[in-house]
């Protein structure tokens, strides 16, 4: 399960373009992490909306050029079934095109990954969250046995999506 939702993260990478590694940005740390093996997940500051951090992560990504292939309101369809009100419940897919059809051609397996999620979630106690797969990459990639041009590349969507939590964390446009 962890290698699968490693891999959608990194077909969400392969919408990047090929940099060499000096031309990438540094490294992002992902430090918060759940008490789940596998989960990144990080508060959104209390005093960002809901909105506003779904905003700035639809911003932050299409500066990344990772593109959103699809938001699903999934908090809306639970209450236009139930009639209930619903906490907010609203997964962000996200996807490098190029990355993911290259992982294709490698090995079918790869689409079970694609595209790369990040949920946006309400907690019972009203504190906003944004949750994703951490997929160890380079465990993957020696799994898989990937190019280094494409683990570098699998590597770089994931500092993305990172970066596209941080932003809507803080409300950074």
């Amino acid at each position: 399960m962890f290698v699968r939702t490693f891999i959608a993260g990194l077909v969400l990478l392969s919408s990047l373009p090929a940099l060499p590694a000096h031309a990438m940005a540094p490294r992002v740390e992902p430090t918060p992490r759940s008490a789940q093996s596998g989960v990144y997940k990080i508060p959104i500051d209390r005093n960002v909306s809901l909105e506003e951090a779904a905003e700035s992560m639809r911003l932050r990504a299409n500066a990344l050029n990772l593109k959103l292939v699809s938001e699903l309101p999934l908090s809306k369809q639970v209450e236009a079934v139930t009639g209930q009100p619903q906490r907010v419940i609203t997964i962000f897919q996200f996807c490098d095109a190029v990355t993911a059809k290259e992982l294709i051609d490698m090995n079918m397996d790869f689409a079970i990954y694609m595209p790369c999620r990040i949920a946006l979630i309400e907690a019972a106690d009203g504190q906003g969250w944004l949750v994703m797969s951490d997929i160890d990459v380079d465990m993957v990639a020696a799994e898989k046995r990937l190019q280094p041009r494409l683990t570098t590349r699998i590597k770089a969507v994931r500092e993305g999506l990172i970066e596209i939590m941080q932003a809507g964390a803080k409300g950074a446009l």
